[in-house]
């Protein structure tokens, strides 16, 4: 680290750097205030959707426990053919948000299975949704995780680090500029008095 120069140079470079400091910390602060709260609404949502998948396979329990005859074939009966993702940028964080989920349904005999099996076609293509939604949340949820932790990190820096830094380097330039302006103010009053003296003699 190289050494402070305790010089009026010095000085003014030590007081730009803290201007500019001071003049980044507020918005870099409202960033992360941001991200912060879109992390916490990335973390209801996440939760909101695994309450759904909880509450759909309940239903399902409840109203379809004929799902648990294994002489029904219900394998297939409903796959996933497409997902569409877009980025949504959100203060720099490139976020991926679900533009539509494509869910195709098997055909099926409607004389060969029972009518219930319909009921669980419907269900199923919701469970899949559900489930995309689920692993989307998670990811998004990952990046803003990420995003608020090194955010949060250069807050800190500016506002532990680099504003303390600057403020003590000013002051120590500060004090030595002062106690040396106050040696040659006391050098040139013995200066004149000796002179003083010399011309009495």
């Amino acid at each position: 680290m190289p050494r402070l120069a305790l010089n009026k140079s010095s000085l003014n470079y030590e007081t730009l750097e803290l201007k500019i400091y001071k003049k980044c910390l507020p918005s870099l602060d409202m960033k992360r205030r941001y991200l912060i709260r879109e992390r916490n609404t990335a973390t209801q949502q996440l939760g909101k959707t695994k309450k759904e998948i909880k509450s759909g396979q309940e239903i399902i329990c409840r109203e379809l426990p004929m799902v648990s005859n294994d002489r029904i074939d219900l394998t297939n009966l409903a796959h996933i053919k497409a997902v569409q993702l877009e980025d949504e940028n959100v203060m720099g964080a490139e976020l991926p948000k679900i533009r539509s989920i494509d869910i195709e349904i098997r055909e099926y005999s409607f004389l060969a299975k029972p009518q219930w099996v319909d009921a669980v076609v419907l269900k199923l293509k919701t469970m899949l949704a559900l489930h995309i939604r689920v692993q989307v949340e998670k990811h998004r949820l990952m990046i803003l995780e990420k995003a608020v932790k090194k955010i949060t990190q250069r807050v800190n820096l500016f506002e532990k680090v680099l504003i303390p830094k600057t403020e003590q380097n000013i002051k120590q330039i500060q004090i030595y500029l002062s106690d040396a302006e106050r040696a040659a103010v006391v050098r040139a009053k013995i200066a004149k008095h000796k002179q003083t003296r010399a011309i009495e003699k």
